[in-house]
Formats: structure tokens, C-alpha cells, sequence
């Protein structure tokens, strides 16, 4: 998404005096690296190394499970099951290392993206590093989080969720019973792993798995709320790595919160909302510059969206097929425009989806027209509309979502704060400001009981021993650029990378910023600070625009030539093949 954490539990600390005798006479001393402290250590180090028995699965990878202490201060205690896949390195004479990846989500599969590496990794990193994937704690293969008893009662108490955000004060109080109904239950019935799901423990987790690969240091590629867990690892674990990239970057201390935050919701602090807004009028701004040949809602694309927004907003389309009833609401509309600013080629939908809501919203549309508009509609989008209740087997995406968000930072006290909180998100950033600011209201303390105590609330400003490259896209409509450039600025050892890229992350959205971070998995050499990367689709560019610039992006001298052959594949983010609501479809 996306941002909340809760609290530390043995701080990163000291200094590494080693090699100061080197520099030079005259010479200012670099300061020195941060250790991981002896406590993080203690909990860590004494876990003996899981012995990994590794199987043939999907025809071109291995799995395998290894039992993890579900808390690090009873080592010997209680375990929970991880579920790992991994993808070897085609040259394994000349391998690296292992390459950890993870999607984002709260609630990404870490298997799933390492699946699909393939097909979006380039030749060079796949070559050289067996690609690792595993799935958090509670969270899609591994032992999942359960919070309800069976899917009867999943169904009954969550019945006023199924909206992608609540419209108006009916849907709000059914959204703020569900949220608490789940909030009670992750903190009763489904205590034991919502309890022990913060994003210091996958941390914790990543370092034994670290080990039990057979790498001395962690190498590290994350997406989305994989940025946390990138950060809270360098944190936590400062020269334990060779490398960390972190693309679509969640700046942690607004995951987490302080005092003086802690009655904002999580998009207040993280402004999701503000950089989906950004990514949404600067299309309307570019369809109108381009004019009708190449948009052809040029001149009127921002009023016809918002036409079609008061529309909805009065009254949802309703759908009848062979299964009977759907809806398309307002909440529907700017769902999926938000997944549409995911995709680098989703503004082409957009103009489509706006022109065919248009049509479908006038009354004086004839019964012929629309239900043109309608088979339209339905084979354009990921998800036409909601359907009312949930169906087998137990879906339990949004309780892992929400376990990690709730336990790992601060959040309003009463989920009835929410209706005039994300009222006024939606004046600061319409449309997006109640899609994202409802994304925790489960998360309300005084429903939301349980906590992580070994939780981690910073520093997150350490001198990490190896740099951090920290890779932020200017049009990201789900992790804002500014918090990119935020939290290079708190890490001493990070470069920052800006990509004027489309869509959700950059790596495979432009050439440039996939090969710099190729080059820097590879063999640790930074971009050039102040490299600035363009990526190679832009919105209702011409074919003489594009020949112009030969789809070639903005490089530096530093980024090698021959590694802008890569996959054009965007990396998935949120795990789930379908539009999910924000509120599980974070970063």
C-alpha cells in the first residue's frame, strides 16, 4: 500500500570501529556502520539453521517448508510453518548467492512472485542468483492466519465488506461493523499468528532463512510494502547484507507512526491517496495535450470522469447475467481507475472504461446502446462490480493484510472516527482519499486488541554497512515518490533512484531503472546520484514522439548498455490476479 508499525524490540546499536586505521593521514574518517545489536543477535543467531529438504514443483522451481519460532524470544517455544520457493541460477558455477524477493501486499506471496520470476527478471540476474521467494508468516502457502472459525461465520460477520470502500452512511455503518467483528476476531480466535505477524518477525524470519540458503549476506529485492520489510531488515540487520533494493518505497516511520501521529489513519500519514490523485489529472492534463487523435476524450476527460462519478455516487448500475445481480457503485469506478494507474498501459482502459460508464449512466441512452456498453464494460475490466458475500474456500486475505498493518504501527482509537476522517482525505485527494484511508480501520485499538510485542519501531535511519538503493517512480498511484525520496534521506548509506515511470514500481516499466538495478544486485556499483530514468511507455505518446526519442529512457554512463534487454514484464504487487480493494491491495 502500506504503512503502520508497531514496536521495537531490541534496537539496532554500536558502531564497527574496524578499518579506521586505513584512512588516510588527513584524511576525514568515514563514519562508522551500525551492528545488528546483541539482542536482535540473541533472538536470531541461537535458532538452529533449518535444514531446507528442497522438491521439484511447477516444472521449473523447488519447494520446501521450514518450521520458524512464531516468537523469537521462546526459541523453543511454539513454531510456525514458512512455505519457500526457489528458482536456481542457470549458471550456478558463477552463482552469487540466493535473491530474496517479496511483492508488496500486506499479504503478497513471496512464492508467487519467485514463480513468476522467468518472466520478469532479466537473463543476468537469473543467471546469477537462485531467486528465493517465501510467503510471510499467516500469509498464502505458509500457516495461514485464520480469524473466523469457518467460512460461515467469514461470511456473516463480513458481509458489510463487501464494498471496495463504503459510499454514504449506510454502507459506512456496515463497513465499521465488519471492521470491527474482524478486528475482535484476529484478536480472539485467530490470536496466536495475527499476534506474531509484524513485519520485524519476517525480518527475523529473512535472516534465518538468510542462513539456512547458505548466504553470508542477505540479497534483497522488494515492491511495494516489500520496502518496509527491505528497510526494517537493514535496520535490524545492518551488515548482514550485500545488497537491498527497494522499488515502490513505503517511508517507515509513517508506517509506523509516533504520538503525534497516531490519530491519522494510515493514508494520512502515507498520502497514497495524494500520488494516485497526482497520476490521475496528470493523464487527464496529457489526453488533453495530445487532442482527440490520440485521446479521445481530450478536452473533456475530467468532467466526463467526474460526471460519471456524481452519477454513480446517486445511484450504482445494476447488472443482471446468468448468476444473477451485480452492482457497479461509485466505489467500483474508482477501484478500478486505481488499478488501472497500476499499469503502465492502464490509461488506454481508463479512456475506455469513462467513455462506456458514460453511456451506461444516461438515461437517454437507448436499451441497444447500453447493453453494447455493458459487454464492453464487462470484458474491459479485472472486476465489473460487487456481488454480495463471500463463497468457498476460506479467502483470508484481508485478516493477513490487516494482521501486519494493525500490529505494526499506530492508528485511530475507534473505527467510528473513520466516515469524517476519510471525508477529509477525499477533499485533499478526491476520489483516492476514501479509498485508501479505509484501508485500517480494523485496526482500531480498542477493537484490534492483540498486539506483537517484539513489534519494531526504529531507529530506521541506520548506517547500513552495504548502501541501500532506493528506487521511487514519480507517477506511482499506491507509494507516493515523496516517500522515496523520505526515506533515502533517513538511511546515511542509500542512493536514490527516480523514475519518471508509469504504474505501480519501476523496475520493468523502463529499461534504465531495470538495469540499474540489475547492475546493482549484480555487482553493487551504484546509479549516479541524481540519475533520473524515464520510463519507456508514456500516455498518449505518438509514434513520431516515440521514434523521437527512439522509446529509449534517460540513462547515465553508469547504467551498461548491455543490460537494457530486459523483461518488460511489471513484477506483480499485491499477489492476487484480480482487482482486490485497496485496502488489501497495497503496495
Amino acid at each position: 500500500m502500506r504503512s503502520t508499525l508497531r514496536f521495537l524490540a531490541g534496537g539496532v546499536s554500536g558502531l564497527l570501529l574496524a578499518g579506521l586505521a586505513a584512512v588516510p593521514a588527513g584524511a576525514a574518517a568515514a563514519p562508522a556502520a551500525g551492528r545488528t545489536s546483541a539482542a536482535e543477535a540473541r533472538r536470531v543467531d541461537r535458532v538452529p539453521t533449518p535444514q531446507l529438504d528442497w522438491y521439484s514443483c511447477y516444472d521449473w522451481a523447488e519447494c520446501t517448508t521450514a518450521d520458524l519460532p512464531l516468537d523469537y524470544d521462546r526459541p523453543n517455544g511454539p513454531t510456525t510453518e514458512i512455505a519457500l520457493l526457489r528458482v536456481k541460477a542457470k549458471d550456478q558455477a558463477n552463482k552469487i548467492g540466493s535473491l530474496f524477493l517479496n511483492p508488496g501486499g500486506p499479504g503478497g506471496s513471496g512464492t508467487g512472485i519467485a514463480l513468476s520470476s522467468p518472466f520478469f527478471l532479466s537473463k543476468e540476474v537469473r543467471d546469477k542468483f537462485d531467486v528465493v521467494g517465501f510467503d510471510p508468516r499467516g500469509i498464502a502457502n505458509s500457516e495461514n492466519v485464520k480469524c473466523f472459525r469457518n467460512t460461515r461465520e467469514q461470511t456473516e460477520k463480513m458481509r458489510g465488506a463487501n464494498v471496495l470502500f463504503p459510499w454514504g452512511a449506510e454502507e459506512e455503518a456496515a463497513y465499521i461493523a465488519s471492521a470491527k467483528e474482524l478486528g475482535k476476531a484476529c484478536s480472539t480466535t485467530g490470536k496466536k499468528i495475527a499476534g506474531a505477524m509484524s513485519t520485524a518477525e519476517v525480518a527475523r524470519d529473512m535472516d534465518v532463512l538468510r542462513r539456512a540458503v547458505g548466504d553470508e549476506k542477505l540479497t534483497y529485492l522488494g515492491f511495494s510494502y516489500g520496502t518496509a520489510l527491505g528497510q526494517y531488515y537493514a535496520n535490524m540487520f545492518p551488515d548482514r547484507f550485500r545488497a537491498i533494493t527497494v522499488d515502490g518505497v513505503i517511508d517507515p516511520t509513517k508506517w509506523v507512526g509516533n504520538e503525534q501521529t497516531k490519530n491519522q489513519t494510515l493514508d494520512d500519514r502515507m498520502h497514497s491517496a495524494d500520488g494516485a490523485y497526482k497520476a490521475l489529472t496528470e493523464i487527464f492534463k496529457r489526453c488533453d495535450a495530445a487532442g482527440e487523435e490520440l485521446c479521445a476524450e481530450a478536452g473533456k476527460f475530467a468532467a466526463d470522469f467526474e460526471l460519471v462519478a456524481d452519477r454513480l455516487r446517486a445511484e450504482p448500475l445494476e447488472f443482471e447475467d446468468e448468476a444473477g445481480k451485480y452492482w457497479f457503485r461509485y466505489s467500483d469506478l474508482v477501484g478500478n481507475a486505481l488499478g488501472m494507474l497500476y499499469d503502465p498501459f492502464g490509461y488506454e482502459i481508463l479512456v475506455l472504461m469513462t467513455q462506456d460508464l458514460l453511456e451506461l449512466t444516461d438515461p437517454g441512452t437507448s436499451a441497444e446502446a447500453k447493453a453494447a456498453a455493458r459487454k464492453r464494460l464487462n470484458e474491459r475490466l479485472k472486476d465489473r462490480g460487487q456481488r454480495p458475500g463471500r463463497d468457498f474456500p476460506y479467502y483470508n486475505d484481508l485478516e493477513a493484510n490487516n494482521a501486519v498493518i494493525c500490529t505494526d504501527g499506530l492508528h485511530p482509537q475507534d473505527a467510528s472516527q473513520w466516515p469524517a476522517l476519510t471525508a477529509a482525505a477525499d477533499e485533499r485527494a478526491p476520489y483516492f482519499g476514501r479509498a485508501w484511508g479505509w484501508g485500517d480501520v480494523a485496526c482500531a485499538p480498542n477493537t484490534w486488541t492483540v498486539q506483537d510485542e517484539d513489534a519494531y519501531r526504529g531507529p530506521f535511519n541506520q548506517r547500513t554497512a552495504a548502501p541501500v538503493l532506493v528506487v521511487g517512480n514519480y507517477w506511482d498511484p499506491a507509494t507516493n515518490y515523496d516517500d522515496a525520496v523520505a526515506s533515502a534521506a533517513l538511511l546515511p548509506n542509500s542512493r536514490l533512484l527516480s523514475s519518471d515511470s508509469w504504474g505501480h514500481t519501476a523496475y520493468g516499466t523502463s529499461a534504465c531503472a531495470t538495469g540499474a538495478v540489475d547492475q546493482y544486485l549484480l555487482t553493487g556499483a551504484l546509479p549516479a546520484e541524481g540519475t533520473l530514468c524515464v520510463g519507456d511507455t508514456q500516455p498518449f505518446q505518438s509514434e513520431e514522439q516515440a521514434k523521437a526519442r527512439g522509446k529509449a529512457p534517460v540513462r547515465t554512463e553508469r547504467v551498461p548498455s548491455d543490460l537494457a534487454d530486459v523483461a518488460k514484464l511489471t513484477p506483480p504487487t499485491s499477489g492476487e490476479a484480480k482487482l482486490l480493494p485497496p485496502v488489501t491491495a497495497f503496495r
